[in-house]
């Protein structure tokens, strides 16, 4: 199956009603976030469908489908990605992630980020320097920065915190929402696993954090200690 065919398929599932509706939900409008994305209109589990038949496609034809100009395909590349990964050896993993680093641009709202860059940066960073992690958290690219924290959930399921609230510590001042509101959620992460750790980093730093920021890592505390937070009373 070519490349024109894999796009022939989506077409084939393409919702003008829904693709509007996403347009409008992922900011595609000018000075938004996703500014000229195009959306053909397909969920998710209908793209998890199709990653099973795509993955014997090599990872030349999968890149240009990542650079395809539509959001749905360059999701299908990235589930296409992570299911490669996953079941692949030390050498795919290597190309994979290599792969993954060189086409960030292309990674380029957050759900193509949050499907991905646990499975893929983080996992293949879980027994090596993570100082990969760092660059990409000082980096001016918001999606870069967004692939940082995200790809600490990989660590968080295993137990493991430190990654994110280092991390979280440098990304205290991000202006973007979209960043703000990622630490926030692997900060809770941590906290469901681990509440000390959580509330220790939210100790020093819940004064001076964004709000949108301890309001996603806190969204799961009792009310009465939300309250506490949300007036700096703790």
């Amino acid at each position: 199956m070519s490349l024109n065919d894999i796009h022939k398929r989506l077409q084939s599932l393409a919702n003008p009603e829904y693709a509007a509706v996403s347009q409008r939900f992922f900011k595609t409008g000018p000075g938004q976030y996703g500014e000229g994305d195009i959306f053909i209109g397909i969920r998710v589990p209908a793209l998890r469908k199709l990653v099973p038949g795509y993955c014997g496609r090599p990872l030349p034809e999968i890149t240009r489908l990542l650079h395809s100009p539509i959001h749905e395909a360059r999701m299908l590349a990235l589930l296409i990605l992570v299911r490669k990964f996953a079941a692949g050896n030390g050498t795919l993993k290597k190309n994979i992630y290599h792969l993954y680093l060189k086409n960030t641009a292309f990674v380029n709202n957050w759900d193509l980020v949050d499907c991905s860059a646990e499975h893929v940066i983080g996992a293949y960073l879980w027994d090596k320097s993570r100082a990969p992690l760092y660059r990409l958290a000082r980096s001016k690219d918001l999606w870069e920065r967004r692939i940082a924290i995200l790809s600490t959930f990989h660590y968080i399921k295993h137990d493991a915190f430190d990654e994110t609230l280092a991390l979280s510590r440098m990304l205290l001042a991000d202006p973007e929402d979209l960043i703000q509101k990622a630490v926030g959620w692997m900060l809770r992460e941590v906290g469901k696993r681990h509440l000390e750790s959580e509330t220790s980093f939210l100790k020093k730093h819940y004064r001076t954090m964004p709000r949108t920021m301890l309001r996603y890592a806190i969204e799961k505390f009792p009310e009465p200690q939300r309250q506490r937070y949300l007036k700096g009373t703790i």
